[in-house]
């Protein structure tokens, strides 16, 4: 099947590209930057603010895998609705028969975040021009690069103790990027997939404050935490800007979400793609375990080079 991936050169989409090309697909890695591409797939050029490149990316594809966003900027919502609309339209004159979207878990009848409510508009949006949308919802995806892993695995680094608010205490099923992939992969081709919204999960149902003594457990660190009820959105973001990689805005999107409970209540897509997903302390092992061999390569990358460069000088 001829396969277009939007986000290619990402988090989840650079796993996803390498592991449809594994099952035979025929994969279109979209981005903006096509000459720097360098992952799975044939790379070509398209922007979700550019209806007419996505046309172009989505000639005959068949199917459409979105996953963009756009929360490191303050209007995020703004612009991932019109990208969602575009995209939509765009798909629809292609003739692709199917999206598959990566959204967010949380409860519907809850008061969702900012985060969350966008991504279910999202959903809604990237079917308006009538191409059917299979939509899995995901809460923390753990794995070496992305966001929210690097954030608890950044705190666990940096504070031997830490002050927390109360969303410390909010329950959350975490699951491995592999089994994400597994599952964008597997409701691919599934007929029954069509058109539906799937809950997807690790099988640990875990509060904010254990996945983060879990990691510092595994990593044999000693982690103190003080509750701090009154601690506002707007300072642990910027709590969380002194002490991780992660930028304000982007954090503040994320603990803004923190406080609605992120937990799997239909277990549908185990039927249509069924396996045995990883628990959450396989899923840090194998985390910490990318995250090194990335620093041994690019150790090995940086000595490589050192010598070309002395070699050169001699």
């Amino acid at each position: 099947m001829q396969v277009l991936v939007t986000g290619a050169s990402g988090f989840v989409g650079g796993r996803l590209t390498s592991a449809l090309v594994e099952e035979g697909h025929r994969v279109r890695a979209m981005t903006r930057r096509p000459e720097a591409y360098a992952g799975a797939g044939a790379a070509v050029a398209g922007d979700v603010t550019d209806e007419g490149s996505l046309r172009r990316a989505l000639e005959g594809c068949e199917a459409a895998y979105y996953l963009v966003h756009s929360l490191d900027a303050a209007d995020f919502q703004d612009r991932d609705a019109a990208a969602a609309r575009t995209f939509g339209r765009a798909a629809a004159d292609a003739g692709v028969r199917r999206i598959v979207y990566l959204g967010g878990l949380g409860d519907d009848a809850d008061d969702l975040s900012a985060h969350l409510r966008s991504r279910r508009e999202v959903e809604r949006l990237l079917g308006g021009a009538g191409v059917p949308v299979t939509v899995l919802r995901a809460g923390i995806v753990v794995g070496h690069g992305g966001v929210s892993w690097e954030m608890t695995r950044q705190l666990v680094a940096h504070l031997p103790a830490m002050v927390t608010p109360r969303w410390v205490h909010t329950r959350t099923q975490p699951i491995a990027v592999a089994d994400v992939v597994r599952y964008l992969v597997g409701v691919l081709e599934a007929p029954e997939a069509e058109g539906r919204v799937f809950e997807v999960g690790g099988p640990d149902v875990l509060e904010y404050l254990e996945m983060l003594t879990r990691v510092a457990d595994i990593q044999g660190r000693h982690l103190f935490v003080l509750p701090v009820p009154l601690l506002s959105p707007q300072l642990s973001s910027r709590w969380l800007a002194l002490v991780t990689d992660v930028d304000v805005q982007t954090g503040r999107s994320l603990i803004d979400s923190m406080t609605n409970e992120v937990v799997v209540t239909d277990d549908a897509i185990r039927r249509v793609v069924p396996f045995e997903p990883m628990d959450y302390d396989q899923a840090v092992l194998v985390a910490l375990g990318e995250r090194a061999a990335d620093r041994r390569r690019s150790a090995g990358s940086g000595r490589r080079l050192g010598l070309l460069a002395r070699g050169a000088r001699s």
